[in-house]
């Protein structure tokens, strides 16, 4: 009888049989659960020794199998094998600079082909391409591992074609593999041919579903309530995790939003704790909308901890562009991230990058030394954008087409390394509301970016806003509006658009005489809604909410309040699903305004505008007892929605009397 607790022990006299009928089925946590034991009774036991080193290496726990091969490599120093082993469980481990050092001590000309290999691998994650060639040139030409090598040089160097001629030999050289498709997957993504991108990647899902049903793929995405799968050998060596990661970067890079977090939680289901450092990346990002706390909280753990968990070269560029972007304004925060890492900034942060941020946080404290800073670099970017416009011309009349396609491809990345530097400029001023100046700006922008979706819309943000003053622009931002939005409705995404941009095109309409084309827009976004909420019920969807409190308001402020409110309530049906904090703040803006003109004797409100107020604030007060209406609050109690909206219906029903 075993103890409860105790750990397994290898039956005796079939320990050979038994341990590698384990390794064999794959059970390498059991495995190691036997031999720890007996390691533990025979701490020199050579054996136990190798078998731990490979299971701990399989299982990923690469610096416990490092600890097995230093103590077998002491026990066989002549065995150089081991000392392979060791190097490269190191390697593995994160721990590139012992891993070199251990490499280099290997002298076995049995090999040298491997100990090249290793320290070609030890280069390219240190970003020494030219010293990771000259050891690939110490192997076998012929090679399939040694041509995926090359060819990941020529990918990293900027060079697609050449990698993709590389990686297309070895597949033919050594048969389908899930790395090598994968790598064929990224050169396509880093070219942005995402067709032939996503072609490779479903080929990696579709054998890895097929090979592995145990795996789980898109059990969450269905609803089930799937147990982790852990981070077992199989999974790593079907590269779904890989696949399904640069799947939802395609997707996201498309703004196909919804598609790139499917793409996530297709994935073989694991705990969190379990995520590898991209995964968890690509979720921070993927989520930064709904959950922007739990997004930066994951991003600053990546970048916290660059030495224990590699973090992917684009995290801490992204945690200081999501800090910086208005939507969160946390420019204090990323001074400080700057400021404590400074190795980090100057090896993943690009100089155009560094330029932006560091000119983005100074706006705070000098508006104005910001923006000769964002001009100067506007307008290098510009030239060069110039400059490459003339080479495009004359590469075509000599008819080249390969180097039009390059230079096509230099102009469109630096048009968007252009765009961020326009609207910080443009933002200075949106921000002390002169409009007239922002125009201004984006005019010198036109002959660059005139049909760049993010020019597009701020021009049309501007123009809304001038009309907000005049009632003469309204014409204009529609023509500026509209094509993004029926773009978007054609093909079936309008909920990919900003609700924002949505409400601002139905005003426009509303104001322009074309209330057909806004209610039409409304039934779709209407539809469009119910048909997400089928899919995904758990979800909050607030587009059309947003429309119609944005079309209340904006009546109330000009005095139809009989039309406002209504809007204003209907906005909020049902309320068990849109009244929260945020959507309520913005509600009972508009009653406050409306009780306002009554006290003053503005605004003389309709008997059925007061049944309807009534109404609405009584199922609030009824709905909004748990929801919290501010931070401050009363005593030991905080404010709720149901307070704030009794006391709303208290004054409406002492001005209705007087």
């Amino acid at each position: 009888m075993v103890a409860y607790g105790q750990a397994h022990r290898l039956p005796e006299g079939k320990a050979t049989e038994t341990v590698y009928g384990l390794i064999r089925d794959g059970k390498h946590d059991v495995c190691v659960e036997m031999l720890t034991a007996e390691l533990a009774d025979a701490p020199t036991s050579r054996p136990a020794l190798s078998i731990l080193g490979h299971c701990h290496y399989h299982l990923g726990e690469f610096d416990l199998a490092a600890e097995m091969y230093e103590r077998l490599s002491r026990l066989r120093p002549e065995d150089a094998s081991v000392k392979l082993y060791h190097a490269q469980s190191l390697f593995k481990a994160g721990a590139r600079a012992d891993a070199a050092r251990a490499a280099k001590s290997i002298d076995d000309p049995n090999l040298e082909t491997q100990v090249a290999r290793l320290l070609a691998h030890i280069a390219f994650e240190e970003d020494e391409v030219a010293e990771c060639r000259a050891y690939l040139a110490k192997c076998p030409a012929d090679d399939p591992d040694v041509l995926v090598d090359g060819a990941c040089c020529d990918l990293k160097d900027g060079r697609h074609e050449d990698a993709r001629a590389g990686f297309e030999s070895a597949r033919v050289a050594g048969g389908y593999r899930p790395d090598v498709a994968y790598n064929e997957a990224l050169c396509e993504y880093r070219a942005r041919r995402y067709g032939p991108c996503l072609k490779h990647l479903a080929e990696i899902i579709e054998r890895g579903v097929r090979e592995h049903p145990e795996l789980l793929v898109g059990a969450v995405t269905e609803g089930e309530d799937a147990p982790s799968v852990g981070n077992t050998p199989a999974l790593r060596s079907t590269f779904l995790v890989e696949a399904f990661n640069l799947k939802a970067a395609v997707e996201f890079a498309m703004k196909n939003f919804d598609e790139a977090r499917e793409a996530l939680t297709d994935m073989p289901p694991r705990a969190e704790e379990e995520l590898d450092p991209v995964t968890l990346h690509n979720v921070a990002l993927m989520h930064m909308d709904t959950d922007p706390a739990d997004g930066f909280d994951k991003l600053n753990f990546l970048v916290s901890s660059p030495d224990s968990v590699p973090a992917p070269p684009e995290c801490f560029a992204n945690l200081l562009l999501l800090y910086v972007s208005p939507a969160h304004g946390f420019y204090d925060l990323a001074a400080d991230v700057l400021a404590e890492h400074p190795v980090l900034a100057q090896k993943h942060l690009s100089a155009d990058a560094y330029e932006y941020l560091d000119a983005v946080i100074a706006s705070q404290r000098s508006p104005e030394e910001a923006f000769r800073r964002f001009e100067r670099a506007a307008n290098a970017k510009a030239e060069e954008m110039r400059g490459l416009a003339k080479s495009i011309q004359d590469a075509r009349l000599r008819r080249d087409a390969e180097r039009v396609k390059r230079l096509a491809a230099r102009y469109d990345d630096t048009l968007e390394a252009y765009v961020p530097f326009l609207m910080a400029q443009a933002k200075i001023y949106w921000d002390r509301a002169h409009y007239a100046q922002v125009e201004k700006i984006f005019k010198r922008g036109a002959e660059f970016c005139s049909e760049h979706e993010t020019f597009r819309l701020n021009v049309a943000h501007t123009r809304f806003m001038r009309a907000l003053r005049s009632d003469d622009t309204y014409g204009e931002a529609v023509e500026y509006y509209e094509p993004i939005v029926l773009a978007k409705v054609e093909s079936g995404e309008v909920l990919s658009v900003t609700p924002i941009v949505l409400a601002n095109l139905c005003v426009a309409y509303i104001m322009t005489s074309r209330n057909e084309d806004a209610e039409s827009l409304m039934r779709r976004v209407e539809k469009e809604e119910t048909s997400s909420a089928r899919r995904d019920p758990s979800r909050p969807r607030f587009h059309l909410t947003i429309i119609n409190l944005v079309i209340g308001t904006l009546y109330c402020a000009k005095g139809n309040y009989e039309f406002g409110i209504s809007r204003v309530i209907k906005s909020l049906e049902p309320h068990e699903e849109k009244l929260e904090a945020d959507t309520w703040f913005y509600a009972k803006r508009c009653f406050l305004s409306l009780l306002e003109g009554m006290a003053k004797r503005l605004v003389a409100a309709k008997d059925e505008t007061v049944r309807e107020s009534f109404a609405f604030l009584a199922a609030a007060e009824r709905r909004g007892r748990a929801i919290a209406a501010t931070e401050e609050t009363e005593g030991e109690r905080a404010r709720t929605v149901a307070n704030e909206a009794r006391a709303l219906r208290r004054m409406l029903l002492k001005l209705r009397d007087v």
